[in-house]
């Protein structure tokens, strides 16, 4: 194992790329420091000490959805209690808030409405655009997209040129879950294959969007799934370049109906964004996101090839469903506080990664 540690160590310094078995021996390694140090490296060398975030606004515009993922605790049947579709005017004043609050991203998402036509989702885009012109709006995963191209019967080029029409700036990475064909189909067989998610964005980077890319850990899926999934993101990035951040999700298991679901402990949650920074070498950054990790173990990833740890986010719903304990905002200054405790560098970014100063 020492000498594994030495190659990646090797590799990592000169730049060169860890390999796919490099990257499932240190899965299972139980060498958690030495893994982190390894992590640390790899940052370093991309990041310096920079930590990134921004103050940003969750809105999940629906939990309606046709898809009922046995990991999903999110997602309501229209005639079911606890089910709800905002009104545009009520996204509007959510919106409004968060720009009093100083947010510059919007990020929405939610669920497969079955009634809700596409020029809804226009609609609430040019709205908030026209309302606040100058706030990025982040919305819709790959998931959404396929069905949106559904729902109208237009290639998935021509939903991308709409909704960039109407404001769409930028995509965030849902939806991803695992890629691995037979644990997805465990988990969410009603969603879309691996393959059409990988497709999808494509299609989303080659239309001059950028996107994030996730992968949901700690259910059903081996360590040999992981590396799968991370190489299937390498090396769509080699050929796009359109991922901007890798975020690993730690799965929530409370409210969900994924029998045998392990959860996710300290050790595997650093060990997994650890393993993300050292193999990814094209993603420039790794985040943390705190509200399914826990504000502790998003600080201590700093110390584990993480450079970025999302943002304000205000009112997410989806993890706390599932059972997430983090709270469900965090103040600008409770940020900057954490990142500079780790001995890390606070800098606001924007959703494209300007840098808007130090915190």
């Amino acid at each position: 194992m020492q000498r594994l540690f030495e190659t990646i160590r090797a590799k990592v310094e000169t730049g060169a790329r860890v390999s796919d078995a490099e990257a499932l021996a240190l899965f299972e390694s139980h060498d958690l420091l030495g893994i982190g140090e390894l992590a640390g490296v790899a940052n370093r060398r991309q990041n310096g000490d920079k930590v990134y975030f921004n103050v940003n606004r969750h809105i999940n515009y629906t939990n309606v959805c046709v898809n009922r993922c046995t990991f999903c605790a999110f997602s309501k049947s229209e005639e079911e209690d606890g089910g709800y579709t905002l009104a545009l005017n009520e996204i509007l004043d959510k919106v409004a808030e968060a720009d009093e609050a100083g947010a510059t991203e919007i990020h929405m998402v939610g669920g497969l409405h079955p009634d809700l036509p596409f020029d809804f989702y226009l609609e609430m885009l040019g709205s908030i655009k026209a309302a606040h012109p100058r706030m990025h709006l982040k919305a819709f995963t790959a998931v959404e997209i396929d069905y949106f191209s559904k729902l109208t019967g237009m290639p998935v080029e021509q939903v991308i040129r709409s909704l960039k029409a109407a404001g769409l700036g930028s995509m965030p990475g849902g939806g991803a879950e695992i890629l691995d064909k037979e644990v997805r189909q465990k988990i969410c067989p009603e969603k879309i294959s691996g393959e059409r998610w990988l497709e999808v964005i494509e299609t989303v980077h080659n239309e001059g969007l950028k996107t994030n890319a996730t992968m949901l850990f700690g259910h059903l899926e081996s360590h040999a799934a992981r590396v799968d999934h991370l190489s299937r993101l390498r090396r769509l990035q080699d050929k796009t370049g359109g991922f901007q951040a890798f975020i690993p999700l730690a799965f929530q298991p409370d409210n969900t109906r994924v029998p045998g679901a392990k959860g996710v402990g300290g050790v595997d949650a650093l060990k997994t964004l650890a393993i993300s920074r050292i193999y990814l070498d094209n993603f420039q950054h790794i985040k943390a996101y705190w509200v399914m990790l826990g504000l502790k173990i998003a600080q201590v990833s700093l110390a584990f090839g993480v450079n970025d740890l999302d943002g304000t986010v205000v009112e997410e719903k989806i993890g706390h469903d599932a059972g997430a304990e983090s709270p469900q905002v965090l103040a600008r200054t409770q940020i900057v506080s954490m990142i500079r405790k780790a001995g890390k560098i606070p800098v606001e970014r924007d959703t494209l990664y300007r840098e808007l100063g130090e915190g």
